[in-house]
């Protein structure tokens, strides 16, 4: 299935009809995804209200101006889901919703709001793991089968988790410190250029020289899968201070530096990992990478990434860029795996802050902010 022809208006419904809400930062979304009569996955609307205009002044999200921009929405993001679907309620088979990990109050929001519409139409109700919403995001938009090695990259996680199957992760390696996200974020606001972070370092890295400073590869040759890039922040910031004032230029071949930097790390993480793929799974002559999150969207990332897959004999699955993001389809198709497999929730499942992919994955010692269970 070609992933640019995944979103179209004349496929004829399938069942189940799912109807996927996202509320976990601040993006407020809904969806309806269904199959076609082939059993391709269909995306029939996929709404997303963005809020960096209500975060801008604060250089960050503020969980209490997300969660009421939220309140202000979602009604409206739900009513224009439906109507770009051209369907109402009745046509509804099930109503999923994020519920974790993410900001407590955003997460509130939306399961609310789906369970009230669950029991009221007399609807089963799906609580989404966000996490499994971005790892099951390539079988939406290609025709993907389990096996698969995924690399979640956004602003509170960057891990490396082998994909068994719906329900079936296994961490391989995580951050011990900043996420990548969270990192490009970070330098953005050292180099003063605004948020949201990751497109303005990416804007400010063209034509930049990548070469120019001589920034450090974090845990780059290291056996264990681990990532970490508090250290990369920080030789940014003495890079910086060292070149005051930043002209430009500067600033440009700063980002181009740090982009690389990152790119470096995740080459050489994931070329470790495609070789620990390889000697579990023998039998899959042509693996899948799938990389996922909004990290992903860095067009040097996925190039960085690709070029690593190739070498290791992989196939990369990338989503399109709308899809990498957080979005209501994902939280949907996730909701429709699930529905499928009749794993559906109690309308009293709470959200959880915290919510880790692969709940028997140990801690790691020395983890920052974020976890490894996060």
């Amino acid at each position: 299935m070609n992933s640019a022809d995944f979103l179209v208006a004349d496929r004829g419904f399938g069942t189940p009809v799912i109807l996927g809400i996202e509320t976990s930062c601040d993006e407020t979304a809904a969806a309806i995804v269904t199959r076609d009569a082939s059993g391709m996955p269909v995306i029939r609307s996929n709404i997303i209200y963005s809020q960096i205009d209500d975060h801008a002044a604060f250089g960050g999200v503020v969980p209490e101006i997300a969660a009421r921009a939220h309140a202000e929405a979602l009604d409206g993001i739900v009513s224009a889901a439906l109507d770009a679907a051209g369907i109402d309620l009745s046509a509804v088979s099930c109503v999923a919703a994020t519920s974790g990990p993410g900001l407590i109050g955003g997460l509130i929001v939306g399961s609310v709001t789906a369970r009230a519409i669950a029991h009221g139409r007399g609807l089963p109700f799906i609580a989404v793991n966000h996490l499994e919403g971005h790892a099951l995001t390539p079988r939406l938009t290609d025709a993907l089968a389990y096996p698969y090695l995924m690399l979640l990259v956004s602003g509170g996680h960057t891990q490396i988790v082998l994909v068994r199957g719906l329900g079936a992760y296994e961490r391989w390696g995580t951050t011990i410190d900043d996420a990548l996200g969270e990192a490009f974020d970070k330098t953005a606001k050292l180099l003063e250029l605004g948020s949201p972070g990751g497109p303005k370092v990416e804007a400010a890295a063209r034509g930049g020289d990548p070469k120019r400073f001589a920034l450090p590869r974090p845990t780059r040759g290291e056996t264990r899968l681990d990532f970490s890039f508090s250290g990369l922040k920080t030789a940014v910031r003495q890079a910086a201070l060292k070149a005051a004032p930043l002209s430009a230029v500067d600033v440009g071949d700063l980002c181009a530096s740090f982009q690389m930097a990152c790119a470096d790390v995740i080459a050489d993480r994931m070329m470790r990992a495609f070789a620990r793929f390889r000697a579990e799974y023998s039998d899959i002559a042509v693996p899948t990478v799938a990389v996922a999150g909004g990290v992903a969207a860095n067009e040097t990332i996925r190039q960085r990434l690709d070029e690593a897959a190739r070498k290791a004999g992989f196939t990369l699955v990338a989503p399109p860029l709308r899809l990498c993001t957080d979005n209501g389809a994902m939280i949907a198709y996730a909701g429709l795996e699930r529905f499928e497999a009749g794993l559906v929730d109690r309308l009293d499942t709470p959200v959880r802050s915290r919510w880790p992919l692969d709940e028997t994955a140990a801690p790691l010692v020395g983890s920052g902010r974020r976890g490894a269970k996060a």
